[in-house]
C-alpha cells in the first residue's frame, strides 16, 4: 500500500531521498503504514501500546517515512553526551518527569508559540504494564486547542496504523475512555503484549 503524502498544513522535513530510504527500511523490514496524519498544523499522537524500545526505531522510521516533523519528550538524563545532537535533530525535547504540572504547561506553551507543532507521547508513560493512563497528553490537547490523534504498533501484523483527530471535551475520563477504546483491538498487539 503507497504511503500517504502529507497535506500542506502538516509541519514536514526531510528530503525525497530521506523518504525514499525510510520506506525502503519499512519494507524490508516487513512494516507498513495504515491512514495518514490529519492535514492540520498543530496536534498531539498518542502511540500505544508502547512496550519495547523497539517502538522509538519503528516511530523514527515512520517519521522519515512519512515525512513529518515531530517532537517528542525524552528523559533529561538521557539526553545528555554525545547523543544529544542527534536526539535534538531527531525531535526530542529533553523533560524532567518528575514535574508533570511544569511538563504539561510548558508543552502548552510550546503550541502556543509556534505556527506548527506535532508532540507525540506515549500515554502509557512507560514501557513497564500499568493499569491506568497519564492523563498529560489530555490535559496538554485541551489546554492548547489541539486534537489528539492515535498511533497505534500492531507487531504481529507489521503495522503502523494513524487514526483520525480526537477533538477532547472537558470531560477528560470519558474522552480517555473513548481514546482507549479504539485501541481495544491492538491490546495484545504490542512487542511485549504482556505489558498493555
Amino acid at each position: 500500500m503507497p504511503i500517504a503524502e502529507l497535506g500542506a498544513n502538516v509541519p514536514s522535513r526531510g528530503t525525497r531521498r530521506i523518504r525514499v530510504l525510510c520506506r525502503r527500511m519499512l519494507r524490508v523490514a516487513g512494516w507498513d503504514i495504515e491512514g495518514q496524519f490529519p492535514d492540520l498544523p498543530k496536534f498531539v499522537v498518542i502511540a500505544a501500546p508502547h512496550t519495547s524500545n523497539w517502538d522509538f526505531l519503528v516511530a523514527m522510521l515512520v517519521i522519515g517515512a512519512v515525512g513529518i516533523r515531530a517532537h517528542w519528550y525524552i528523559k533529561r538524563a538521557a539526553y545528555r553526551g554525545p547523543a544529544a545532537p542527534i536526539m535534538r535533530w531527531l525531535g526530542g525535547i529533553p523533560i524532567d518527569r518528575s514535574a508533570h504540572h511544569g511538563v504539561v504547561d510548558q508543552a502548552i506553551h510550546l503550541f502556543k508559540a509556534r505556527d506548527k507543532l506535532v508532540l507525540g507521547i506515549t500515554p502509557e508513560g512507560t514501557r513497564k504494564r500499568v493499569g491506568k493512563w497519564k492523563t498529560g497528553f489530555w490535559h496538554i490537547a485541551t489546554g492548547a486547542g489541539v486534537p489528539i490523534v492515535p498511533v497505534y504498533f500492531d507487531y504481529p501484523r507489521r503495522r503502523v496504523g494513524l487514526g483520525a483527530p480526537f477533538w477532547p471535551s472537558t470531560d477528560v475520563a470519558s474522552d480517555i475512555q473513548k481514546l482507549r477504546a479504539l485501541y481495544t483491538p491492538y491490546a495484545r498487539a504490542g512487542r511485549r503484549p504482556d505489558l498493555f
